[in-house]
């Protein structure tokens, strides 16, 4: 017969058998923890960096020994879905962004998703989205922003960006505004707040939801607040390029706990039903529901109230993202840290670089470094690139450039504000560099210098 777990965990709740002395599973378990401390400090080394010759890579994960162990630790519990490492996690991140409730998933994409899909849900009343209505984002941005929308048979209105904070422009907010605009789902370009003042007046005037994308901006901060505390959902990404990683992952912020029931409902199946993985009756009335057209008493862990998925993630992942937490604020003040040196020495460039901005009243975590070649300058972004690239230093295109030139959205249903001249613009010459926790002093210095060489050496 199979062992069952101890608790709802899974977990060995106290490590001791009934006589409170350490047993033998808790005693394997200490010794298994430590051969893996011992395995990271020979396994992960960290290499010395030689200029020209150790890739610098745009973004990365950073760990030590203890997501190992917390890994290893949570795969001895064998209780592969949600537990309690998931419920530490959730309870600690959503303190990290100030709101009541964090609602895990597996991927920023999927995020992304729920949240989106959670403004159709019928129990918004009046107010739910329905194919058709149209929700305001951003040409310049990463696809999952957008394709959710698309998913949900609404439609994107596309406004363009400024330069050189590469978010929206929010003077385009009342031009895209329509009789069918019920929402404004954008994110935070490389950790930097669009105009979170300019965009919520924007929302509380005309009555529009606000879905913050917050998958690269853990840490940015907006008039002293965490971004993601401003809008009615947030999302986060725990990608390993991500301010933290669980090498999948991501989460769906709230405040109103109406949010988290409609948004855990459609991450866990479209289920009515809130009861953790392993328990039965958290409400007390399991077959005392009237529902719809189901029968009185039908069991309300198999009575569903939305068209949805199976979003859920690993306990594994979460245990991850534990021992990240720890070292979340590090990681914030090491990114901004990173800008501001490699900013202060390409400053002598600005006759062939627009260098980046953070938007009025916010202090960006910023996820990576964008940079922008004059118009004039002489200067071709393919020349440039695959120079730095030559010498080790990794870049990036700024996402999707313009995403209504990207094939995946030709035919789409969408509507497009003024001639997203900016958009095409951040398309032709735009690139980016890496700021993250991984990178230190040396690594900066001889990035700036490639960059300098780049675009100071004869012919460009």
């Amino acid at each position: 017969m199979p062992t069952l777990p101890r608790n709802a965990s899974g977990a060995h709740p106290a490590g001791h058998d009934v006589n409170g002395t350490p047993d033998r599973a808790a005693q394997l378990r200490a010794e298994i923890l430590e051969k893996v401390r011992e395995y990271h400090a020979v396994a992960f080394q960290e290499p010395e960096f030689v200029p020209g010759e150790s890739p610098l890579r745009y973004a990365g994960r950073v760990f030590d020994d203890e997501e190992i162990v917390n890994l290893v630790d949570s795969s001895l519990d064998f209780w592969l879905t949600t537990g309690r490492y998931a419920d530490q996690f959730e309870k600690r991140f959503r303190k990290l962004f100030g709101v009541r409730h964090a609602l895990l998933t597996n991927s920023g994409s999927s995020a992304n998703l729920l949240a989106a899909s959670a403004l159709t849900s019928p129990d918004l009343g009046d107010r739910r989205l329905v194919p058709g209505d149209e929700v305001i984002t951003v040409a310049s941005g990463f696809p999952t922003t957008v394709n959710p929308l698309i998913q949900n048979r609404l439609v994107p209105v596309f406004i363009d960006v400024d330069i050189p904070t590469y978010n929206a422009d929010v003077s385009m907010l009342e031009e895209a505004l329509s009789s069918r605009t019920r929402a404004v789902m954008m994110a935070h370009t490389l950790g930097n707040p669009f105009d979170l003042g300019a965009v919520r007046a924007f929302c509380d005037k005309h009555d529009l939801f606000l879905v913050e994308d917050c998958c690269d901006a853990v840490g940015s901060t907006y008039d002293s607040r965490p971004v993601g505390s401003f809008g009615d959902l947030a999302t986060v990404s725990f990608f390993p390029a991500h301010h933290i990683t669980m090498g999948e992952g991501g989460c769906v912020l709230a405040n109103k706990g109406r949010w988290k029931v409609i948004v855990e409902s459609f991450r866990d199946w479209g289920r009515a039903c809130w009861c953790a993985p392993g328990d039965e009756n958290t409400c007390g009335k399991r077959f005392g529901h009237q529902l719809g057209e189901l029968p009185f008493g039908y069991d309300h862990k198999y009575t569903y109230s939305h068209v949805g998925y199976n979003l859920k993630l690993t306990d594994m992942q979460a245990a991850v993202g534990v021992a990240q937490l720890d070292k979340v604020d590090d990681f914030i003040a090491a990114r901004r840290r990173n800008y501001g040196w490699l900013r202060e020495q390409l400053a002598d460039l600005e006759d062939v670089l627009i260098l980046p901005e953070a938007t009025p009243n916010s202090d960006p975590s910023w996820f990576g470094f964008p940079m922008a070649l004059r118009e004039g300058s002489g200067l071709e972004r393919r020349a440039v690139v695959d120079y730095v690239g030559s010498r080790k230093v990794a870049t990036r295109q700024l996402f999707g450039g313009n995403l209504v030139r990207q094939p995946a959205y030709q035919g789409v249903e969408h509507r497009r504000v003024g001639t997203l001249e900016r958009s095409d613009f951040v398309m032709d010459q735009v690139f980016w560099v890496g700021v993250y926790p991984g990178l230190g002093e040396p690594e900066i210095d001889y990035m700036a210098q490639t960059i300098r060489d780049a675009v100071r050496r004869p012919g460009g």
